[in-house]
């Protein structure tokens, strides 16, 4: 992953990077989503709750198959 440093005029303009945020072009199309580290350290769970990224954590993963084949049943 690339790292770029931010000044303090560009953070300015990123609200502070204080909530998620859309970073588009000219005609408004979406170019990245932006979601701000928690405490500034990106191995914290983010906007979540620790009780909430545990649970996540927890939750069974599917395959892309086994979710088609859940859904042609429906």
């Amino acid at each position: 992953m690339k790292k770029l440093i931010l000044d303090s005029e560009l953070r300015s303009k990123l609200l502070d990077l204080t909530d998620s945020l859309e970073l588009c072009d000219e005609d408004g199309k979406v170019l990245a989503l932006v979601t701000p580290c928690a405490n500034g350290s990106p191995t914290e769970p983010g906007p979540l709750s620790a009780e909430e990224f545990e649970r996540i954590q927890l939750e069974p993963d599917f395959s892309t198959a086994e979710v088609l084949a859940y859904l042609e049943k429906l």
